[in-house]
């Protein structure tokens, strides 16, 4: 029997999403509250009338009120209910086929999988945490267990973002990275990908370590490279380059302004045995107009940003800046050539980014024909009811 519970009453008019599943509460639709939860405690989402809608975890610290993870009145966010939504995770990801031993796969992606707040990734025998809500914060000893339990890794590592802590109201101090459990070596993890050997810094490297969202989207581009010169812009550590040379690219030139992730990317380059492929340090948007200056021109250009939109605020700007990337992508392109061109911010729609592509065919009076629309890999799925969780667009596209 569960006790009885804090409940969240929303604002008149507001339920709508809720009733549909979309798991983050903002505060700006909670009318009041009815009951004194503390940070991390379950409660209750009720309408004004007192009609039950779904049951979550509090965080008063957070635009994000009440991050919703049941709409069944009789089940409660127990032990139980957590090691149940882990398993019905990694079991999709064990249907998926993603159980090389060496290989890397994303096991939990939070909302997509019922754990808003909760990444988890595996490299080969080490596992990767995030956490994105003090939800999760306030279970991690529990999720931990059961990963220990089920998965037996050699080593848990938690990373985490500042600007994310600072959202959820966590101290950054109690929440630095850290091994969680078991050993993590100090020296980058070999991973296999498509036949592919990369070596991947889990303790500083971006995000968790490694693009796992662009798996698929590296093989597929690879096929359109054989026999072209490629230039991979914000190459990070050779992903699509490598995936390019392996395919038969005649050359391959990866550029980034990590030096530390270019010497990764070398090293890498090295561990497969490539010759047809380099990469250099620099300012992106700079190196593309001196490597025009140059008259330089590719059969295959790879445009793989960071976020340019942290908010929807920022949209505008970042369409902006897209733009201008994908002008200088297009005026790099022999003609014929394919436009590979990404965007990870999730503010920014797929109607928006062909809006964008159509202004660079207007403005550079060449003919882009999109050959494939892609978003993340298999194991980054899209939960329909919270469209924030189809954020990767990847177009592969033919230049006249």
């Amino acid at each position: 029997m569960m006790g009885k519970l804090a409940q969240v009453i929303l604002r008149s008019g507001k339920a709508k999403p809720f009733f549909g599943r979309h798991p983050w509460v903002l505060a700006s639709a909670i009318d009041r509250l009815e009951g004194q939860p503390a940070d991390g405690d379950v409660v209750e989402l009720c309408t004004q009338t007192g009609h039950f809608v779904a049951r979550g975890v509090w965080n008063s610290r957070s635009r994000i009120r009440v991050r919703l993870y049941s709409w069944r009145p009789e089940e409660a966010l127990d032990d139980a209910f957590w090691h149940r939504r882990l398993e019905e995770a990694v079991r999709l990801r064990n249907l998926l086929g993603y159980t090389d031993a060496e290989g890397a796969a994303r096991l939990v992606y939070s909302e997509a999988d019922g754990l808003s707040g909760l990444i988890v990734d595996r490299y080969a025998q080490y596992l990767v945490v995030q956490i994105t809500a003090a939800a999760m914060a306030s279970r991690l000893p529990l999720l931990v267990d059961w990963l220990v339990q089920h998965l037996q890794p050699k080593g848990i590592l938690l990373r985490t973002d500042p600007a994310t802590l600072r959202a959820e109201g966590l101290p950054l101090d109690a929440w630095e990275d850290r091994v969680l459990w078991g050993t993590v070596p100090s020296e980058p993890v070999e991973i296999r990908e498509h036949g592919l050997r990369y070596l991947v810094d889990l303790a500083q490297g971006q995000k968790t370590g490694f693009y796992l969202d662009q798996r698929e989207n590296r093989q597929a581009v690879a096929d359109f490279c054989r026999g072209r010169t490629v230039l991979d812009m914000f190459c990070y550590t050779g992903g699509f380059a490598l995936a390019a040379a392996a395919a038969g690219a005649e050359t391959v030139l990866g550029i980034d302004d990590s030096q530390k992730a270019v010497q990764l990317a070398q090293t890498n380059a090295q561990l497969n045995g490539f010759s047809n492929v380099r990469f250099e340090q620099g300012d992106c948007f700079k190196t593309m107009q001196r490597l025009l200056a140059e008259n330089q021109r590719f059969g295959c250009v790879v445009l793989d940003p960071p976020r340019f939109a942290r908010s929807r605020r920022s949209v505008p700007r970042a369409l902006q800046a897209y733009h201008w990337l994908n002008r200088l992508g297009v005026e790099l392109l022999e003609p014929g050539g394919i436009l590979v061109t990404c965007s990870c911010s999730g503010h920014v729609s797929r109607a928006d980014f062909l809006q964008m592509l159509m202004g660079v065919s207007q403005k550079s009076a060449r003919p882009i024909q999109i050959l494939q629309q892609r978003g993340a890999a298999p194991d980054h799925p899209v939960l329909v009811t919270c469209p924030e969780t189809d954020y990767l667009k990847c177009f592969i596209c033919r230049v006249g």
